[in-house]
């Protein structure tokens, strides 16, 4: 197993930005190289230990769910291999973990869809009984199942800020109300098909996050993820049940690990013990490995 890569160093293409996770290089005016690497954001801070394997986990439950919703939504993926577009000793940092795909212009929104009330909705709900806009029934517990997934749009914050969840009418102010219902609607199918498939598998996808792009002839697409341990919640059905934060094959137990730390929640983040690092790692692999049904090479 190749060493955790916490930032690439790709010399070969022109560096176009560094997110909380993936590193973007250009390749042409119609294509980018997307490194996914092994960092780990929480409560929009970049933490400062990799997580290994899991930007290979990443990328690949990507490319099975781009491949598995292709007919509800369009994707990115140009079929390149990274491997192909960067120098010879450059490889190894793109293998498994990268992707070349189109290039097109970003929503102004992350697409979110929640079919669970828990993180910051369980937090919205307790203060307003709403969560963006949306009123819910009185006396739900924590981890509920809601009646019906619910489109909960969020503003795309600069680094080292904080997403802010808005209704649908800011939503339409941003973007439209065409382009707007079009997005709540592709993201609330992708979820209910993604969701009914890992029922399947025994995985509970309690809320996701989605982003779209558009291109020239402005066709919605898919970009960046789908449905990853990172942009999604996933818990094991067998050990689901209300009234708690159920456990998770997700980055939710790094948070619920910062939660029990005297950190405010902005950088500098705190170290991780080494054994929160290695069960945040198994988490990642079983939860693509119980997904998918494959097992990481």
């Amino acid at each position: 197993m190749s060493q955790p890569l916490y930032e690439s160093s790709i010399t070969s293409l022109p560096l176009v930005a560094r997110g909380k996770v993936r590193d973007i290089y250009a390749i042409d005016d119609d294509k980018l190289l997307i490194v996914t690497s092994d960092r780990l954001s929480a409560f929009d801070v970049i933490l400062p230990d990799p997580i290994p394997r899991k930007g290979e986990v990443l990328t690949q439950t990507a490319l099975f769910w781009f491949e598995r919703l292709s007919h509800i939504l369009p994707g990115q993926l140009t079929g390149i291999a990274p491997e192909d577009v960067v120098a010879p000793g450059e490889r190894e940092q793109v293998k498994r973990r990268a992707l070349v795909v189109r290039r097109f212009k970003p929503l102004p929104i992350e697409a979110v869809v929640r079919g669970y009330i828990i993180g910051g909705g369980w937090k919205d709900y307790l203060a307003t009984g709403q969560v963006c806009g949306h009123t819910l029934p009185v006396g739900l517990k924590q981890a509920a199942k809601l009646e019906q997934p619910l489109f909960t749009p969020s503003t795309k914050a600069e680094m080292g800020t904080h997403d802010e969840n808005i209704d649908f009418a800011r939503c339409v102010e941003l973007m439209g109300e065409a382009l707007s219902a079009k997005a709540r609607d592709a993201a609330i199918r992708l979820y209910s098909e993604a969701r009914d498939y890992a029922a399947t598998r025994g995985i509970i996808i309690a809320d996701t996050k989605f982003e779209f792009g558009l291109d020239e002839a402005g066709t919605l697409h898919l970009i960046d993820e789908a449905l990853t341990p990172d942009s999604s919640r996933f818990w094991p059905a067998d050990s689901y049940r209300e009234g708690i934060s159920p456990p998770s094959y997700d980055k939710q137990y790094v948070r619920d690990y910062l939660e029990t730390l005297d950190w405010n929640k902005t950088a500098p983040a705190p170290r991780l013990p080494a054994e929160v690092i290695a069960a945040t790692s198994a988490k990642y692999v079983e939860a693509y490995e119980r997904l998918t049904g494959k097992t990481l090479p």
